[in-house]
């Protein structure tokens, strides 16, 4: 017995590397890069540069224009979500198909679509340039990029919390005489308060992050459309140690966020 049970040991011991291996290789494939530009960030000097005109000019208008798209896609993203889940939406599946769609488009495909609709020569252009408008190359260009490429994500979260609720609580308020603002005001916005702040948390950060269609449909102006990875792209070229800077604040901004997703989901 002693030695069937030792061989089954060994025998589950050796198994294991066929998991912790191929697991390791992935880890350190994802952890060595972020490290290594934290390291050379930290140790080159290049934080320094956080604090310049160029960097603090991208850093404000990335918050700035990040906050704006996370409210746009609450205030329009937040209906659409609930209708999804709650009510019997006729071509409910092709609805979602479209919404779902700008999270698996490339982002240069993403941006051509916004020129094409938006832009001087797009479907809407005549009509916007008709009460003077124009949007490509402004700041509302890149609002409205990051809105079509981030919206997606608050949508999802949203109406995942909003199908979650026990549709017999509906029934309830319905019983009580709740009209359908009352019942989303006072029971759905309260009981999916955690997924509706969990998306809003990730849409701001997908659109602090966004960079290739903000760069086809908004440019890269410096304060007027340079956010921080449009900034970071620049920079590359320009100067390393700008770049290092920005984006050693953008991996560890988006570590905070995702810690805070992680604790809003293990949250009782």
């Amino acid at each position: 017995m002693t030695n069937q049970f030792t061989r089954r040991s060994s025998l589950r011991g050796r198994s294991l590397w066929l998991f912790v291996l191929p697991g390791s290789v992935l880890a350190c494939l994802l952890a060595l890069p972020l490290a290594a530009l934290l390291w050379r960030a930290l140790t080159s000097g290049a934080m320094s540069q956080a604090a310049t005109p160029a960097a603090l000019s991208a850093l404000w208008l990335s918050v700035l224009t990040a906050s704006l798209s996370t409210l746009l896609a609450l205030v329009t993203g937040t209906p659409l979500a609930y209708a999804l889940a709650r009510w019997p939406v006729r071509g409910r599946h092709w609805l979602e198909l479209l919404v779902d769609l700008p999270v698996v488009l490339p982002p240069s495909v993403a941006g051509l679509a916004l020129l094409m609709a938006f832009g001087r020569r797009g479907v809407l252009g005549g009509a916007l340039e008709a009460v003077g408008l124009t949007l490509p190359f402004t700041t509302a260009a890149v609002v409205l990029a990051q809105t079509f490429v981030a919206a997606p994500f608050f949508v999802r979260a949203a109406r995942i919390g909003f199908a979650a609720i026990d549709i017999h609580l509906e029934e309830a308020a319905h019983t009580e005489g709740a009209n359908p603002w009352q019942m989303f005001r006072y029971i759905m916005l309260p009981l999916s308060g955690r997924a509706l702040v969990a998306g809003a948390v990730l849409c701001w950060t997908r659109a602090l992050g966004e960079f290739g269609a903000t760069i086809l449909f908004a440019g890269n102006l410096p304060g007027r459309t340079q956010t921080m990875p449009l900034a970071i792209y620049l920079g590359f070229e320009q100067n390393l140690a700008l770049a290092l800077a920005l984006s050693a604040l953008l991996l560890v901004a988006s570590a905070v966020v995702l810690g805070v997703l992680r604790k809003l989901e293990t949250r009782d």
